[in-house]
């Protein structure tokens, strides 16, 4: 039991770690919203918005790694089911003024578990790749605020978060 009284579905009866089965489980329609944030100075933000990065221009990079990512989350993650994903979503919007960048992940399918980890590691790999190609302007990149922002779908339900 976890300390909210839940069992702890990862763990067997030995205490060793086990993939949940899901077999059971209704197949649903399920999506989930995350987001993440990478802060630079203005300058780099700018040069970022006007393709003028040593490696170029950024945006196309940082989406496709950002749905590739979602693709392997069970490659990454030991404990997560593979999940038919129907689509996934990368959006970067850029405040030059303000140095920073939102990335935006929404993640869909139709299955038998969640998927607010495919898009979460959508947003942290699209993040590491944004961070990958300016760092040659600026060394003092953070990545902050990594979070689901909204799923839908399954046995939970829906959660918004602020």
């Amino acid at each position: 039991m976890s300390d909210d009284g839940e069992d702890l579905t990862h763990l067997d009866a030995h205490g060793h770690a086990r993939m949940v089965d899901v077999g059971d489980k209704p197949v649903t329609a399920r999506t989930a919203v995350a987001e993440g944030r990478v802060v630079m100075a203005p300058a780099t933000a700018r040069r970022l918005l006007d393709g003028d990065l040593p490696k170029g221009d950024a945006f196309p990079v940082v989406r496709i790694a950002g749905i590739q990512a979602a693709k392997r989350t069970p490659e990454l993650l030991p404990l997560c089911h593979q999940v038919a994903l129907s689509s996934v979503d990368v959006d970067v919007t850029v405040d030059a003024d303000g140095g920073v960048v939102t990335i935006t992940a929404t993640a869909v399918a139709a299955d038998r578990t969640g998927i607010e980890m495919e898009a979460l590691t959508a947003v942290s790999v699209a993040a590491l790749t944004l961070y990958d190609l300016v760092k040659a302007v600026q060394k003092d990149v953070r990545i902050t605020d990594v979070r689901l922002r909204r799923k839908t779908g399954g046995r939970s339900g829906d959660l918004d978060l602020p």
